[in-house]
């Protein structure tokens, strides 16, 4: 019998195993923790200003695109296959990456330029909570439960007390929280198109393509729009090269986990998100961390427990 279980284990997946699957997606939500005082480090090393729209476009699409061919070369040097069925395949992958990249972190960009990063990073966790009631309805793998919709109120009372205070704690911006909003959604809509995407081809080689694509998505209007890096130095190049580093292991990890677990039950460990980010940004941005802050990313980790305490 125990010889039995071993070799039941043994077949399973290192990313279904329960305690890689914890490993894994802490390392990605951590890391992409880390990206919103990047980004703002970034911005401000390269000489990228607020109104620079095609340098902000062609400063995100030159992370993607390099982390998506590392995330190919790596790929192709494990022997992984490149090829998807379908003509129509390749379609999925191009929305993949519209989606995933393009829009999404076209939104976060433009974003992040108009707010402080630690109210950005709590308020992306919008996402989060999008998912695990997204993914109710589109999977019979997760099933939505009364932990989950109490955790989605809670979280998203989180998220409404960013908005509440006086003139001197930061109110809501369509440039700024609005642009976080619409990068939670996209972000949403992508994390359940990973299914469809590991379905039609190995999901590595599909997370590197839709990097690259989407990369170069962003690049190329960046560049007719007049964007470039105003100055280029050695503070800036070491932002981008973390920043193309997190990329390439978040999304190929992430991207993984989802194709093999219910989605909730991955997306739940995003909850650190906002609270590395957050905290981070006002570490090494010398932001200030308003209580509300505090409150919001509060309840945006109660509201994760809450779900995460319930059955995916």
């Amino acid at each position: 019998m125990q010889r039995h279980i071993l070799m039941e284990q043994s077949r399973i997946s290192i990313f279904q195993r329960p305690a890689w699957v914890v490993v894994f997606a802490l390392t990605a939500a951590i890391a992409w923790g880390w990206a919103f005082p990047l980004i703002k480090v970034g911005f401000s090393a390269f000489g990228i200003t607020a109104d620079m729209t095609g340098s902000k476009m062609l400063f995100a699409g030159i992370r993607f695109a390099a982390a998506g061919l590392i995330v190919l070369s790596v790929a192709h040097g494990n022997g992984r296959s490149f090829k998807p069925g379908k003509v129509a395949d390749w379609r999925f992958i191009l929305a993949f990456a519209l989606m995933n990249t393009t829009l999404h972190y076209f939104f976060f960009y433009v974003g992040m330029s108009h707010s402080e990063g630690s109210r950005a990073a709590i308020l992306n966790s919008l996402s989060t909570f999008l998912v695990v009631l997204l993914a109710c309805a589109c999977f019979k793998s997760d099933r939505l439960t009364t932990q989950k919709i109490l955790g989605c109120v809670v979280g998203f009372s989180g998220i409404l007390a960013l908005n509440h205070g006086g003139a001197e704690s930061s109110q809501f911006t369509w440039l700024g929280d609005g642009m976080i909003i619409l990068n939670a959604i996209c972000g949403a809509c992508s994390n359940l198109m990973t299914r469809g995407l590991s379905r039609r081809i190995d999901v590595f080689v599909g997370t590197g393509f839709s990097l690259t694509i989407g990369g170069l998505l962003l690049i190329i209007p960046g560049l007719a729009f007049g964007g470039t890096l105003p100055h280029v130095n050695i503070l800036g190049c070491v932002c981008l090269v973390l920043l193309i580093a997190i990329s390439a292991i978040g999304f190929a990890l992430y991207n993984k986990l989802l194709s093999c677990n219910p989605v909730g039950k991955v997306a739940i460990y995003n909850s650190l998100i906002p609270i590395v980010g957050a905290v981070t940004s006002c570490l090494c941005l010398g932001e200030t961390f308003h209580l509300k802050y505090a409150l919001a990313g509060g309840l945006a980790a109660l509201g994760i427990y809450i779900i995460n305490k319930g059955r995916n």
